[in-house]
């Protein structure tokens, strides 16, 4: 007996109802996008690896999936590297391709690929897939799409009030209440790294600070120390991690933490005008909350940092994030080319919407009428009635088969179409066709304009 198929872990199917509902996030966000005047690119679903690996830290690095060279791979691995065991060198001799990591980097790349025919600032979106080699678990996949928006070429500060707008426009769209923007500024972490005396090991202190929500202020300290950050410097941390009060209030604490410190202040000063700006703006639905120990691991953010949490009675991780990054072009040999962006996490904003029961009725709806067949001529009846339907935006379909009318009936019930149509002899005779509510049972004798009309 041949094997039940399967596919991998962290990968899905998704039926005809769950594409629907995704379609529908992927149209709402999209049309915010266009809305704020970003424009759509794609890029492949791989890259060279040399333009991936290196840019997302080391824990990053190790989630990228690599492809295997065509033919005969291992044929570049002497015996004597082989012998070594050493995965990373041999690595870079059997794979030179790999899948993209997010979409940022590849938009980095496609700036500078690109950039004589580019007008800056330039401003895209893109929404694609994305995959990583991380442990599956709710909310958390190997395959996921990501839908993006970044602005290359500017680096006023107005695009980050721009981009908690946008944030705000695409949940209030969704009718999605409670969700928090917590934002921070690399500049303030590179403060603190300075004034706890650990400006070299700047890295390492993000990435461990960036785990505070996963595994507590204990742990988080403990792996500072691993990684040569002294006690006496961890210890300095204390007042960070009770900062509290509204944004104002925190921002004031922060300024007698980071005093000694240039960078810090540049970063304080940076969030106070992105807050000054909002108050005036306001926001829909949103909260913004300044959260000072969000770090976002990874290496190419330089400013404004964000990270968008699920509303409080949803058990979520983020559901988007992004920041500013001056030089993510520059690994590619584009200096001075300032870069803003987020993105939103769809599969997990699917998972939310689905919670909260927020997907609107009509999303999942596939067509209005499915008209019976009762033999040749009677199909050809309806089928010219159809193609009249259907150049009238009427979601209609024949049933291919002339089967029992029992069967065709439990097909339409099965599919939750609302509505079928019966078109016997008499029907013809008439040029009339019999309605049917499919939830009632009430059955009508109506024309075709009637058809139009009633649906249309």
């Amino acid at each position: 007996m041949a094997q039940k198929p399967s596919i991998p872990k962290g990968t899905r199917d998704f039926t005809p109802e769950q594409v629907a509902k995704r379609n529908y996030i992927f149209n709402t966000i999209q049309t915010q996008f266009e809305l704020y005047g970003f424009q759509p690119i794609e890029t492949p679903s791989f890259e060279n690896s040399d333009t991936l690996m290196g840019k997302y830290g080391e824990e990053g690095d190790r989630l990228i999936f690599k492809i295997l060279n065509s033919g005969d791979y291992l044929n570049k691995v002497d015996d004597k590297l082989y012998q070594t065991k050493n995965s990373n060198a041999i690595t870079s001799k059997i794979s030179e391709k790999a899948l993209r990591y997010d979409l940022t980097v590849p938009f980095a790349r496609y700036v500078v690929q690109h950039q004589n025919e580019i007008e800056f600032p330039f401003k895209r979106y893109q929404m694609q897939p994305v995959w990583r080699a991380d442990r599956p678990q709710k909310g958390r996949f190997r395959e996921f799409y990501q839908c993006d928006a970044d602005v290359v070429g500017s680096t006023s500060l107005w695009q980050e009030v721009e981009f908690v707008q946008l944030y705000d426009a695409v949940f209030k769209a969704l009718k999605l209440e409670g969700v928090t923007i917590k934002i921070n500024n690399r500049k303030i972490l590179s403060g603190i790294a300075e004034v706890i005396g650990a400006s070299d090991k700047l890295i390492d202190f993000t990435v461990a600070l960036d785990k505070l929500d996963k595994i507590g202020e204990q742990k988080v300290k403990e792996e500072m120390l691993e990684k040569g950050i002294s006690q006496e410097g961890i210890d300095k941390l204390k007042p960070l991690f009770t900062l509290s009060g509204d944004f104002n209030s925190q921002v004031e604490q922060l300024k007698g933490i980071l005093n000694s410190s240039e960078e810090g202040k540049k970063g304080i000063e940076e969030l106070e005008f992105i807050d000054k700006a909002i108050s005036e703006l306001g926001l829909q639905t949103v909260n913004l909350q300044l959260d000072v120990t969000l770090a976002r691991g990874l290496n190419y953010y330089t400013g404004a940092i964000y990270e968008v949490s699920a509303p409080e009675n949803v058990q979520m991780g983020s559901i988007g994030g992004g920041g500013r990054y001056d030089d993510l072009t520059g690994i590619f040999g584009m200096k001075n080319v300032s870069g803003v962006g987020i993105s939103f996490g769809l599969d997990r904003i699917y998972l939310v919407l689905e919670e909260l029961n927020l997907f609107p009725e009509a999303v999942a709806k596939n067509i209005d009428l499915l008209f019976i067949n009762f033999g040749e001529t009677e199909a050809l009846f309806c089928l010219k009635a159809i193609k009249q339907l259907r150049l009238n935006n009427i979601n209609s379909e024949l049933y291919p088969d002339a089967a029992k009318m029992k069967k065709q009936m439990n097909h339409a019930n099965k599919r939750n179409i609302p509505f079928v149509v019966l078109v016997g002899g008499e029907e013809m005779k008439s040029d009339s066709y019999t309605l049917k509510n499919m939830v009632s049972g009430e059955q009508e004798k109506v024309s075709l304009q009637d058809v139009i009309a009633k649906f249309k």
